[in-house]
């Protein structure tokens, strides 16, 4: 999910601040709605057949949006077409396949604290491909956020963890945030596209990919029941298309920046709902997404230069943010 829009921030009046805030919180809450909305689908859909439905979804509303909003000049986007093969392959089918197979085995709760270590990966990735410099800051967040992932893997007992190893949700979680690594380092490096536009074509690839696998394997698993139905309504409508409307709705008042902070709530959500719903929760969970929180804060933040330490925040230039 790479996070930035080709706009400028605006000055703008309180009013209109208020309102990005409000996008921001939105997307986030949403995009936190397909960890837990997701843990419930996969009982009935199987994954492959959910991510295949859900951009199949998507694609009509996204490509129209995105032809009333960015009027994109569709000769130069399908120019850049290994560049969005790629995006697509390792974003909205990779990630997204790996997520939802991962919810097959483990809660949402569990699932979005791993990916809450995404940011500080990716600074990893970027310092291992880009050459993009690791400060101290960077390093000691990176550290940090680790030590709440162990935590999380663990569920607080690092000694069982080295016995038995990782669990199999918890193993195709690592490979989602992998993927979604490599999806943010080839957006550095891809052309610049409009975001809702590149979004859309991404999506209309993985459904073309995804088609003919899931009828070779007998699918796709269309819901049932009417819970399943409301799941993939709701996934195919909120986090695949109205988190992204928002999100570059907010970026053309706040700065992409300060902007990505609030991704960090999507773990914060997805707790809130796992207590409200009484689903079990542990205090090595908490423990954990706390710290994990507190090392991707510091990565974000700013040195007394004044400058960005973290990779993830700057220079985002295609694509789209969270799944």
């Amino acid at each position: 999910m790479t996070l930035a829009v080709a706009t400028t921030p605006k000055h703008s009046s309180r009013r209109a601040l208020i309102v990005a805030v409000a996008s921001l919180l939105g997307a986030t809450l949403f995009w936190a709605g397909n960890y837990v909305v997701g843990a419930g689908a996969v009982a009935s859909i199987d994954p492959l057949s959910l991510v295949l439905l859900r951009w199949s979804l998507a694609l009509v509303p996204l490509l129209a949006i995105a032809q009333l909003v960015e009027r994109p000049q569709w000769r130069q986007v399908l120019a850049a077409w290994p560049w969005l093969i790629a995006l697509s392959v390792f974003g909205l089918l990779g990630y997204n396949l790996l997520l939802y197979t991962a919810l097959e085995h483990t809660d949402a709760f569990s699932a979005s604290l791993i990916n809450a270590f995404n940011p500080a990966l990716i600074t990893l990735a970027a310092a291992a491909f880009l050459r993009e410099r690791l400060t101290r800051r960077a390093v000691g967040g990176v550290l940090i956020a680790l030590v709440g992932v162990l935590l999380v893997l663990s569920n607080g007992d690092l000694g069982k963890l080295l016995q038995a190893g990782f669990g199999t949700g918890e193993l195709f979680m690592l490979g989602a945030i992998a993927a979604w690594s490599a999806y943010t380092i080839t957006g550095r490096l891809a052309p610049p596209l409009p975001p809702i536009t590149t979004t859309a074509v991404q999506a209309a690839i993985t459904v073309a990919v995804l088609t003919p696998l899931s009828l070779a394997a007998g699918g796709p698993a269309l819901p049932s029941t009417q819970g399943a139905i409301v799941s993939l309504a709701f996934i195919a409508l909120f986090p695949s298309v109205l988190s992204y409307l928002l999100w570059n709705r907010a970026l053309t008042v706040i700065p992409a920046g300060n902007a990505g902070v609030f991704l960090n709530l999507i773990t914060v959500f997805t707790a809130l709902f796992t207590i409200l719903s009484g689903r079990p929760y542990t205090f090595a969970q908490i423990a954990g997404g706390v710290i994990v929180v507190a090392g991707i804060l510091l990565t974000s933040t700013r040195s007394r230069r004044g400058r960005s330490t973290a990779f993830f925040w700057r220079h985002r230039r295609t694509g789209n943010l969270e799944p």
